[in-house]
């Protein structure tokens, strides 16, 4: 299976270098191997992924132009924090586009539930590994079907913009509340509870206090 951090190649054939940088360098990033702060030099980038120094330069102009790095002229790129401003942004656009999802996807199909109830199974699995990045990946595909199922392609690619903030934010709460976990998967039954019974209220105010929660925590506020 494909990376989706990588683009398609011949069966066989390595990706071009700078696009194994960046997949690495992305990779890393979103699942805080690098952590906001982290200075990253061109030579250690290279050594580690066995380039030379100009497709690194070109894969961290790339990750510059995605909002995750900071270049420094001679000496290297600087990993950007999650600032609150993001966290707040994101959670008002997440709002606004699931609430109304959770509603059009009512009455859910079997294969939205079916998909639901699969991806609640990958949950409980990454969750009892302590994987978190996988955990992440696939609390954030449970919210994508959602999206999908309501059948608006123009807020289907808006959703799927937020995709990589999503996946580094929801492994920095988790890091830092790991009782998330739990609190996570039990919403996420909650919702999808409420997606089959066919009710647009419930499944809309489940979503909102499910993804509300980010907000309190970005606060300070554990609850």
């Amino acid at each position: 299976m494909l990376s989706a951090l990588t683009p398609a190649t011949a069966p066989g054939k390595r990706p071009p270098a700078a696009d194994r940088v960046y997949a690495h360098v992305k990779q890393a990033v979103l699942d805080r191997r690098y952590e906001g702060g982290t200075l990253l030099t061109e030579g250690h980038l290279a050594e580690v992924t066995g380039v030379s120094r100009t497709p690194v330069r070109e894969a961290l102009l790339r990750l510059e132009a995605e909002g995750l790095l900071k270049l420094y002229p001679k000496k290297g790129a600087l990993v950007l924090p999650v600032s609150a401003q993001e966290i707040r942004d994101v959670v008002e656009t997440r709002l606004l586009v699931e609430e109304h999802a959770a509603r059009k996807a009512v009455p859910a199909s079997p294969r939205l539930v079916e998909r639901l109830e699969e991806l609640l199974g990958e949950q409980r699995r990454h969750a009892a590994a302590g994987d978190l990045p996988a955990f992440s990946a696939s609390d954030r595909c449970f919210h994508a079907e959602i999206v999908r199922s309501a059948g608006n392609l123009i807020l289907e690619r808006l959703y799927d913009q937020l995709r990589d903030r999503q996946l580094r934010m929801g492994v920095a709460v988790m890091h830092a509340h790991p009782d998330r976990i739990a609190k996570n998967i039990a919403e996420h039954t909650e919702i999808l509870r409420a997606l089959r019974s066919g009710d647009a209220d419930a499944a809309a105010g489940a979503v909102g206090r499910h993804i509300g929660r980010v907000r309190e925590l970005a606060g300070g506020d554990p609850r």
